[in-house]
């Protein structure tokens, strides 16, 4: 294979789509750029969540050409519907070299299904949900086949690839996302839209053409974490408040002036601290930059020595504060949450959580895993 490659409109989902094909043997990288596909799996964020439709879209196009020759196309979209994802699987498509994209965004292991083209969260559509009120991308329709015209569902795969332009994949289980995978003929002739579950369907599918010799990366238990929230998902407020429960640390508000010395205090007498935005949408408000200030003068001052990061923009906007160029990643602690080290001046492991993904303990047991053994990721 001469690679595979994923255009992603944010960061979560540009490590949430790479991540299953390094657990299935593949090294995969995360860029916060275009830049040159690496050997096995190249993810580029092109940051186009939060930009106008328009601009959105050529930057999908660009990547998508860019990216044309990779022997697997992916074109990653949120498991809810959000973002501008018709215009940019269009513009994708429209440059990819290929005719047909197969559209499946269901995420199972998060309780995202499609039925008879009808997104789901734990069984309700999406447009009947909080992802309706989104303060960015409300979700007014959960119907795929009505945001993609002339869209058909998934009956006879094989005989629809080069003939319908757009194929929806109806799943509710894992092995529902393998059968659709296994249908395509060849991976190689159509676009794939999908969320982390479509990417692991594929990273099964593909495994028996991963490297052997792709190496083990050995992680150490982490003595100082540092978690920076700047999602405003309900369930990120869940995962913090068990979070700040189970370790007695209670979040420090980033916009605070003191907010620095004391999550360097709380990082030296206890090992961890939170810092997080207000939760609540504050208009003007550069939420994901105040926490990246924050987190940079730490990290100049070697405070700590992992990072979780939970929200697309804000992990975006912390690394680069950081210097980051992109993470190497070493696999997924959970699935959907996946974990690397930083490529920059500080090689720094970190974890990237939607704020969507999880229930109320997975802070929790990601501050557990990082803190109290070694982990050996294939």
């Amino acid at each position: 294979m001469t690679g595979i490659a994923i255009v992603a409109d944010d960061l979560t989902s540009a490590g949430d789509g790479a991540a299953p094909f390094r657990d299935a043997g593949f090294p995969a990288v995360v860029m916060l750029a275009d830049g040159p596909r690496r050997p096995g799996v190249t993810a580029v964020d092109i940051d186009t969540r939060a930009r106008p439709v328009a601009e959105a879209a050529r930057r999908s196009a660009r990547a998508a050409a860019a990216y044309a020759g990779a022997d697997v196309l992916v074109k990653t979209i949120d498991s809810t519907l959000r973002g501008h994802l018709v215009a940019e699987v269009e513009a994708a498509l429209s440059t990819s070299g290929r005719h047909t994209a197969v559209v499946a965004p269901a995420f199972p292991g998060q309780g995202r299904t499609t039925v008879s083209g009808v997104q789901h969260v734990e069984g309700r559509p999406v447009d009947q949900t909080w992802f309706a009120r989104d303060p960015v991308h409300p979700i007014r329709s959960a119907d795929l086949c009505e945001l993609f015209p002339g869209a058909v569902l998934s009956t006879q795969v094989a005989n629809l690839v080069g003939a319908a332009q757009y194929i929806v994949g109806d799943a509710v289980t894992d092995r529902d996302l393998d059968l659709l995978v296994a249908a395509v003929p060849r991976a190689e002739e159509v676009l794939w839209v999908g969320s982390p579950g479509l990417a692991a369907a594929l990273a099964r599918h593909l495994a028996p053409q991963a490297s052997a010799a792709n190496p083990a990366v050995v992680l150490e238990a982490a003595s100082r974490l540092l978690v920076v929230a700047g999602s405003l998902n309900p369930a990120t407020d869940r995962q913090l408040t068990r979070l700040g429960a189970a370790t007695g640390s209670r979040p420090v508000q980033a916009a605070d002036t003191d907010a620095v010395e004391r999550a360097r205090r709380l990082l030296a007498r206890h090992g961890m601290a939170i810092l997080c935005g207000p939760r609540h949408r504050i208009d003007g408000a550069p939420v994901p930059a105040t926490l990246a200030r924050a987190t940079a003068q730490l990290e100049q001052s070697r405070a700590f020595d992992a990072l979780v990061l939970t929200g697309g923009e804000t992990a975006r906007t912390v690394l680069l504060a950081l210097g980051a160029r992109s993470i190497a990643l070493a696999g997924e602690l959970e699935p959907g949450i996946p974990l690397g080290l930083i490529e920059g001046p500080q090689p720094l492991p970190v974890v990237i959580k939607a704020g969507g993904f999880g229930d109320p303990g997975t802070l929790v047991r990601l501050h557990n895993r990082l803190t109290m053994t070694s982990e050996r990721l294939p």
